[in-house]
């Protein structure tokens, strides 16, 4: 089982286009890159400060590797439905009821994933007139990863959409293997 296997999920693999299955492994690449430069920046700005020679732009990769994290997160966890939908409601439902719950939660995403791109690109442009300090980078940089994140997750929730509709959104989950380690034995 290759890394691109474990980081793509099969779950729910009837609500997923495969051709999208290469964006969900970049995008979990890109939160775990984000995560630990995330880790590393905090430390060496905690380090740096304790020493008394503070590098003062590291609270500026900081807060950009925090940002980006988290839209990239909200996209990922979109595509592996791992949040933003009331799932307790539509999976004690079936049928027709069920089908109304999902189209109804999903198309609540689309109207925030659609309100993210256009009110995140206007924050965009108007990010070119306020710089960050010490490096004058425009902040138009933080307030672009709004519209992108927006524009995956209308197309996650799209793709959820369509094929829910096509092929329903019900159907039971594979059995997870659980971990078994050869050298351990159980007791008798």
């Amino acid at each position: 089982m290759g890394v691109a296997d474990r980081l793509v999920l099969n779950r729910q693999r009837h609500l997923k286009w495969p051709a999208l299955d290469w964006l969900e492994l970049l995008l979990m690449i890109l939160c775990g890159v984000t995560l630990f430069g995330f880790s590393v920046s905090v430390s060496l700005d905690i380090i740096t400060r304790t020493i008394g020679h503070p590098w003062l732009w590291l609270q500026e990769v900081t807060s950009t590797l925090f940002i980006y994290g988290i839209f990239i997160g909200a996209a990922v966890a979109t595509r592996r439905n791992d949040h933003l939908y009331l799932t307790a409601l539509a999976d004690a439902l079936h049928g027709t009821p069920r089908l109304a719950v999902e189209i109804v939660t999903r198309a609540a995403v689309l109207v925030v994933a659609a309100c993210l791109v256009y009110f995140g690109y206007r924050n965009y442009l108007r990010g070119f007139g306020s710089f960050r300090l010490p490096s004058m980078t425009p902040i138009a940089s933080l307030y672009a990863a709004i519209p992108l994140s927006g524009a995956l997750i209308f197309l996650f929730t799209l793709e959820q959409l369509v094929n829910g509709c096509r092929r329903g959104f019900e159907h039971p989950e594979p059995l997870e293997e659980p971990f078994s380690n050869p050298a351990v034995h159980p007791a008798n």
